[in-house]
């Protein structure tokens, strides 16, 4: 199981790579609701800093053999920007639906994209058997304790910033990055409230903590959180311990929630990364006073899908 003291060498490793992001009050939602910015952070989500984490983790060995992943996009970019900067050549699986930002974003950084598969589960299929023929090293989206634990420094910037936080409202797929803020925030007092926000169409973490058999849906806002969690993955067992619920919000809600955040706050916010603030706005989670850190965990939002929400 990781511990608080994985997350502070995580910080550590990316010290000089990765600056903290913003965190902002969100007047417009009530009292004491703060927004955790990670679509201000290196290829504008997260992911960049458990998949930077695991790469500088890697010893030469594991690099020189090359880096897969497979991603729904943001993931991706992580990726392809961690092996930029370590100077390893880095393939990623994507699938055919993944929007066009994500695709050209891994491109940006110098990886090579393949699209293989209609849904994530095919995709993540795919990137294993290659790493069973072709011995690459892979990295998981969030069944990797060295990507947990670079996800969970969001966790600990903040308690740096927010003191007395009472809840931490966080986007949910595999259960990287609630495990890795999870950890951070239990560590410090129990008490702080862990919630877990995903879409009805992606419902993989709600199933497992609530014990229901919700189906993924494929055509949503929220594709970032598209996708089953993989049988055995560390984030199960951790979530059980650090998430106290999940809830699951609508896409009318989704959409309201980024037309919320670019007219109201100026951010532009992808289907995902808006499930927390749509989960406040629908009444899912209270706002009741409780000093509440809402993470926006992504913004690479395709300019169809932008102007369709906004339109």
């Amino acid at each position: 199981m990781l511990n608080n003291a994985d997350l502070i060498l995580a910080r550590r490793r990316l010290t000089g790579y990765l600056r903290p992001t913003p965190l902002e009050p969100a007047l417009g939602l009530g009292p004491h609701i703060w927004l955790k910015l990670e679509n201000a952070n290196r290829t504008h989500s997260f992911k960049c800093r458990g998949a930077l984490n695991a790469m500088l983790a890697l010893d030469a060995a594991a690099r020189s053999r090359g880096i897969l992943a497979a991603s729904s996009g943001n993931h991706a970019q992580g990726v392809a920007l961690a092996a930029h900067l370590v100077g390893a050549e880095a393939t990623i699986m994507m699938p055919a639906h993944t929007p066009r930002r994500k695709v050209d974003g891994v491109r940006a950084w110098g990886a090579t994209p393949l699209l293989v598969g209609e849904t994530y589960d095919e995709t993540e299929a795919a990137a294993r058997q290659m790493e069973r023929d072709t011995g690459k090293t892979f990295i998981s989206a969030y069944n990797d304790p060295q990507v947990i634990a670079g996800a969970g420094t969001v966790g600990l910037e903040i308690l740096d910033d927010l003191t007395g936080i009472q809840r931490v409202i966080v986007p949910v797929s595999g259960g990287g990055l609630i495990s890795g803020v999870g950890i951070a925030m239990k560590a410090i007092n129990p008490a702080i409230e862990v919630i877990g926000a995903c879409s009805v169409a992606t419902p993989a973490l709600y199933n497992w903590i609530h014990g229901t058999q919700h189906p993924q849906q494929w055509e949503t806002l929220a594709e970032a959180l598209s996708g089953e969690i993989e049988a055995g993955s560390i984030t199960l067992a951790i979530s059980k311990q650090v998430v106290d619920r999940v809830v699951l919000v609508t896409e009318e809600a989704i959409a309201e929630a980024i037309r919320w955040l670019a007219f109201d706050t100026g951010w532009i916010v992808e289907g995902g990364g808006a499930v927390g603030v749509a989960a406040l706005q629908s009444g899912l989670i209270p706002v009741d006073g409780k000093l509440t850190a809402v993470v926006v965990s992504g913004g690479n939002i395709d300019r169809e899908t932008l102007q369709r929400v906004l339109g």
